[in-house]
């Protein structure tokens, strides 16, 4: 159920038409989920919507922001393996840089999201 908010500084690139899926898929190639199992929200920012403080952004500047969900969350050390592993893959996807791919995690959605009405909670043991 992982679920990626992209946020892309700047208009499409030419081909992008696709782009939401080559994230998903990457992602998914990434977090090792079956066909259908990660969504992506993709949305695009104005350059002119976009600042760092001090300067005028240079044109290489090309940041892409992921804000991903999950159910929740393993150890950091594997939090390390995987934020790597997704920004390259999410920079691959999106032909940007992978020092421009931030990922912010969200807390954990374990029993904080509701799909189709119905809580997301741990598994009971029977």
């Amino acid at each position: 159920m992982p679920i990626l908010q992209v946020e892309i500084v700047g208009g499409p690139a030419a081909g992008a038409g696709s782009l939401a899926r080559r994230i998903a898929d990457a992602a998914a190639d990434v977090l090792k989920a079956p066909p259908g199992r990660v969504w992506v929200r993709l949305r695009y920012l104005p350059r002119g919507n976009y600042a760092e403080c001090g300067a005028s952004l240079p044109a290489g500047i090309r940041p892409v922001f992921v804000n991903l969900l999950k159910a929740r969350l393993g150890p950091q050390k594997e939090l390390l393996k995987e934020a790597g592993a997704m920004a390259k893959a999410i920079a691959k996807a999106c032909a940007r840089p992978v020092e421009n791919v931030h990922i912010f995690y969200d807390s954990p959605a374990m029993g904080r999201a509701a799909f189709g009405g119905e809580l997301l909670e741990k598994k009971k043991r029977k």
